[in-house]
């Protein structure tokens, strides 16, 4: 790699936790490369994420292209378009052959990424995983940033989102929302299925006992999350505000900076918690904190530590569970308590 880059491409990932982990790899860029200029070309449901970092100084360009779509034309469109930015070098974060085709046919001269049979010639400063070497995948993002067959520097900075008090300010007001008292925010959704997610009847009696203390629960997720969180509500019995596909990713940011704490599955919005430095309690089930924990030191992980999980199955494959049925709300409700100096 050249010294001096002027401006560089970030191909981000399609995952809101992926790209959040992602940060550290920008943070360690920019400590090389003060002076560049680091663009990213990321799909629309992720943007919000990247707009957060200040390492992203320049534009967050739209990847149109959905998981699985080849669309050659397409992309070789969009990079005649990237070639006149005249970038020196783009970090290709996706493992897929697509995701390097876009660079290479921009004639971007340094292209680094991890390499596999299929990707010789697309990625040309070639990085081999080293899964004991870099366990997480923030270390995998982070070893980018060194040149191929070097250690990664220790300690890494942990990524830090910024939400400023007037785009909180302004969101609380668009939504016609209160912050006196301060909320905790649920988040019950989990983008890879059911076997991540806390039982709406648990997320509901937490929700009743915080609402007999005077504690407002506020519910956030995506569009895919509404039934849930609908759900949610109903067993709450007035104790909640569904907010589930009602905000959008830059809103959910916002509250999720202002909340007193976060109780929140493995999902994408606990790594954009972890990053705004919001107390939080995480509920891992059938996934393992060993390979994507939040990178937060106000993060408490739960995880029962079962026999049978981490089994990294949409679906319990036993029927039961228990992994996740067996944290009460009543532990979780002693955890933000203790937090909250009650």
């Amino acid at each position: 790699m050249p010294a001096n880059l002027g401006r560089l491409l970030i191909v981000a990932p399609s995952w809101i936790g992926d790209t959040v982990a992602a940060q550290t790899l920008f943070m360690r860029l920019r400590e090389k490369y003060p002076s560049t200029v680091i663009d990213a070309l990321a799909p629309p449901w992720v943007a919000a994420v990247l707009r957060a970092m200040p390492e992203i100084d320049g534009e967050v360009l739209d990847n149109p292209f959905a998981h699985g779509q080849l669309r050659l034309k397409k992309r070789w469109a969009l990079a005649r378009q990237l070639r006149q930015r005249n970038y020196d070098a783009a970090y290709v974060l996706p493992n897929s052959l697509k995701s390097a085709l876009i660079p290479a046919f921009a004639g971007i001269p340094h292209r680094v990424g991890f390499t596999g049979e299929t990707r010789y010639g697309l990625i040309n400063v070639r990085h081999t995983l080293d899964k004991q070497a870099t366990p997480l995948q923030v270390e995998r993002y982070a070893i980018l940033a060194e040149a191929p067959g070097n250690a990664l520097p220790r300690p890494y900075p942990l990524p830090a989102l910024q939400a400023g008090a007037t785009q909180i300010a302004s969101t609380l007001d668009g939504l016609g929302l209160n912050a006196a008292p301060l909320p905790v925010i649920f988040c019950p959704g989990a983008e890879f299925g059911p076997a991540k997610r806390w039982p709406e009847t648990h997320f509901a009696a937490l929700a009743r006992s915080l609402g007999a203390l005077g504690i407002p629960v506020w519910l956030l997720g995506s569009k895919k999350d509404a039934a849930v969180g609908e759900e949610i509500a109903r067993l709450a019995e007035g104790a909640t505000r569904n907010l589930c596909g009602i905000t959008n990713l830059s809103q959910a940011i916002h509250l999720l900076a202002m909340a007193r704490h976060v109780v929140t599955n493995d999902s994408g919005l606990m790594h954009v918690a972890a990053a705004l430095g919001t107390p939080l309690t995480a509920l891992f089930g059938s996934s393992s904190p060993g390979y994507t924990p939040p990178l937060s030191d106000k993060a408490q992980v739960i995880s029962l530590a079962l026999s049978c999980s981490p089994c990294f199955k949409r679906e319990c494959p036993l029927g039961h569970l228990d992994c996740l049925r067996g944290i009460t709300p009543e532990r979780i409700a002693a955890s933000i308590l203790h937090d909250d100096g009650r």
